[in-house]
Parts: C-alpha cells; sequence; structure tokens
C-alpha cells in the first residue's frame, strides 16, 4: 500500500461523500495496520476521527468488512464481545473495507461520519478505487 493508492481510494471515497451530502473521515490502513493516510472532510465529525482509523484497523485486522463483523458479532453469534478486544481497538460499525492485490488483503480502508449505509458506501467506492 503506497501513499498514492492511499490518495487514490481517498479521492474516489470524497468524491462519494460529496455526492451523498455527508462530510466524512477516510483512513487507509497498509498490510500492517499502519495507518498511511487519513482526511477528515471539512465539518466532519472530530469524534469520527478515531472511528475511521479504527474501522480501517479493525478491517485489515480481521480482514472482513466492518459491516460483516457487526452482523457475526451481535449477541449468540461466534463474535459476539469482540469489539471488547484489542484494548477497545476493535469496530463493529459499517464502513470499514478490506483491500485486496491478487486475492491477499493488502489493507483497509475505514469511514466515519454519516449514518452506517453512508459509511459503507463511502468506504466501498473507496474500495472500487483501490
Amino acid at each position: 500500500m503506497t501513499l498514492a493508492d492511499a490518495r487514490r481510494i481517498i479521492a474516489a471515497a470524497e468524491k462519494k461523500a460529496e455526492e451523498i451530502g455527508q462530510p466524512m473521515n477516510i483512513a487507509v490502513v497498509d498490510e500492517g495496520g499502519n495507518l498511511v493516510a487519513h482526511v477528515r472532510m471539512d465539518k466532519a465529525w472530530i469524534g469520527s476521527i478515531d472511528i475511521a482509523i479504527k474501522k480501517a484497523w479493525t478491517s485489515r485486522a480481521f480482514d472482513i468488512s466492518t459491516k460483516e463483523l457487526a452482523e457475526l458479532s451481535q449477541s449468540g453469534d461466534q463474535f459476539f464481545g469482540i469489539n471488547a478486544s484489542n484494548h477497545g481497538q476493535v469496530m463493529i460499525f459499517a464502513g470499514g473495507v478490506p483491500l485486496k492485490r491478487g486475492g491477499q488483503v493488502v489493507g483497509a480502508v475505514g469511514v466515519s461520519g454519516g449514518m452506517g449505509k453512508q459509511d459503507q458506501a463511502v468506504a466501498e467506492a473507496g474500495a472500487e478505487a483501490f
């Protein structure tokens, strides 16, 4: 995951966020879950900075979208309580999407600042640009 890759992902995600009229925080992490780039769009919530970064980290740490992880972590399901692991770093809200190259996860994008469906749509737009 290069900075150029991250910038392309963020640009596509920003475009989608502008289309839906929702300012977002957009974060991209590399294969090791390390932050490569983050953008806080004008008027995006400052409380969502941390969430976007953690969504990206979570998606890479488990190689699954945070939307899917959220579904699997409901009471009685196989990952119930996972959000309490990793010192509270695990996010189980939609908006984190793994980034794959050649079938292998090489990073992730995390988006926060809107409703779950909005975050997911913006993250997917960013992932498609990758």
